[in-house]
């Protein structure tokens, strides 16, 4: 399939529409709390894309019920907003995804909810830290595969484990776009990176080595119990300066 490039303009309105991404993930990050429910959380999030003149990218998505994705402990994308209140010890990634002037932006988050294992904060950090390694390799002439295996060095050097069955995507105008960008891989493979590809860049990592299963309800994708799961996301442009963070919030990088 083919890969859209987007020109500078273009590339400008998705940046405000990163720009407006980013402010609702530090609306739902001011509430992320014990005893706070996802449910409430999704409510947040809906309100401050709408006030911003926005459309949520999730609502409605084949058939996605709600306006994040809320998942929690072993789930690793696409958990369903619910009433049960978030306890201390839990993790939390929260992705979230919006249209602005026809154009998407798309970035996700992990938080610790209260005190968390230790191996749970090294899962956050070294997620994190992958996508600021796969970051340093989305340079325009080289690869996807090279973006794709400085993530997995990253974090199976760490001891931890790369998702297989979920992987990042081109983003523009549609949601998902080509190409598609997977967490692991060799250097020097995939499509060539050129100034004006956007790509959805998102490390999902586990604790442990997992088959993730898609439950019954056709979306929570878990890593099975006992296991934590992180996710880090955000949008970025390949510009002929290099690659160009969309969705950055103020104190990252």
């Amino acid at each position: 399939m083919a890969i859209y490039l987007k020109d500078p303009a273009a590339i400008e309105r998705m940046a405000e529409a990163g720009r407006l991404l980013a402010e609702v993930m530090e609306e739902v990050a001011r509430a992320v709390a014990p005893g706070v429910t996802t449910l409430e959380l999704d409510r947040i999030a809906r309100e401050a894309i709408l006030a911003r003149g926005a459309k949520p990218a999730f609502l409605g998505y084949q058939g996605y019920p709600a306006t994040i994705c809320a998942s929690v402990n072993e789930v690793v994308v696409h958990g369903i907003p619910a009433d049960r209140p978030l306890r201390p010890g839990d993790l939390l990634s929260v992705d979230l995804g919006l249209f602005y002037q026809g154009y998407a932006a798309d970035m996700a988050r992990t938080f610790p909810i209260g005190e968390v294992s230790e191996a749970a904060r090294r899962l956050v950090r070294v997620t994190e830290e992958a996508f600021w390694k796969g970051l340093e390799a989305a340079r325009p002439g080289a690869r996807v595969g090279d973006v794709s295996s400085a993530i997995q060095r990253h974090v199976e050097g760490a001891g931890f484990w790369v998702v297989r069955e979920f992987v990042g995507h081109g983003i523009g105008r549609g949601f998902h776009e080509e190409p598609q960008v997977p967490n692991f891989g060799r250097p020097g493979t995939g499509p060539k990176l050129r100034p004006g590809m956007v790509l959805a860049i998102e490390p999902m990592v586990t604790l442990f080595p997992a088959n993730v299963v898609v439950l019954q309800d056709g979306w929570t994708a878990s890593a099975g119990k006992g296991n934590l799961a992180a996710h880090y996301e955000h949008t970025v442009a390949i510009t002929e300066e290099g690659p160009r963070v969309l969705t950055k919030l103020g104190e990252e990088g």
